[in-house]
């Protein structure tokens, strides 16, 4: 929960300006700010999406955002099962596949967040929790609902603390996660993008996409400085 009118302005204009390469960029932003997004974005190599989306279409939901309300402002992207809605707000695996769902009927594509926490980890069910939470939407969509979609791994652990998993660690789950797809189809793992989201920085941004099953990056806090998330989508 970071911004304001005034200093997305100047976020919004230097990485409109500054994306460069072959790589695809996106930023999801609150939902007071997507209609600056918009304005600024629109046109340009940067999409732009929300950081959550209600799984209701509509009705006597105070507070929530449609999808639909979502692709009024010209959203392409919605993140859903973020670890800190998991942590804070309680979204159930259930109710991340409900949101999922919703996302993809109006067209926008999710971003799936899936991972585990300090404790789970240091539990060895670090496989155990991550398919868990992948299956849930499995089940409730499909596979095929996966052709459109994103998959970002943030180990709770590492967002915000200024830890991050090695690349090893990374792309080990980066690799279970593909090998879940392909048991129920080799093309939609294949195409899959899988993301890797826990302190990425400008100088670890290489070596993390560099592994075979990390595709690009889920950006925090590095992204609220123009300059860093630049240079980690020159990594990208």
């Amino acid at each position: 929960m970071h911004g304001s009118l005034a200093t997305n302005l100047a976020l919004l204009h230097a990485v409109r300006d500054g994306v460069k390469g072959s790589a695809e960029a996106a930023v999801c932003v609150p939902y007071p700010y997507l209609a600056q997004a918009r304005s600024v974005l629109d046109g340009s190599r940067v999409a732009w999406g929300a950081q959550d989306v209600s799984e209701h279409a509509q009705g006597a939901w105070t507070g929530e955002v449609s999808g639909s309300m979502l692709t009024d402002f010209g959203c392409r992207y919605a993140l859903v099962g973020h670890s800190e809605r998991r942590s804070f707000f309680g979204d159930t695996d259930a109710v991340v596949a409900a949101k999922f769902a919703a996302a993809l009927k109006v067209g926008l594509t999710p971003v799936l967040c899936v991972g585990e926490s300090l404790a789970e980890r240091e539990a060895g069910i670090t496989g155990k929790v991550v398919t868990r939470q992948i299956d849930a939407v499995l089940a409730n969509s499909g596979v095929a609902a996966f052709s459109g979609a994103v998959v970002a791994y943030e180990p709770v652990w590492a967002i915000g603390t200024g830890r991050t998993a090695s690349p090893q660690q990374a792309q080990e789950v980066h690799a279970l996660i593909r090998a879940r797809f392909e048991r129920d189809s080799a093309e939609i793992a294949a195409g899959l993008r899988i993301l890797y989201g826990g302190s990425v920085k400008a100088n670890n941004a290489a070596e993390l996409f560099g592994q075979p099953d990390i595709d690009g990056g889920l950006i925090g806090g590095a992204s609220l400085v123009a300059e860093d998330f630049l240079a980690i989508c020159a990594a990208a």
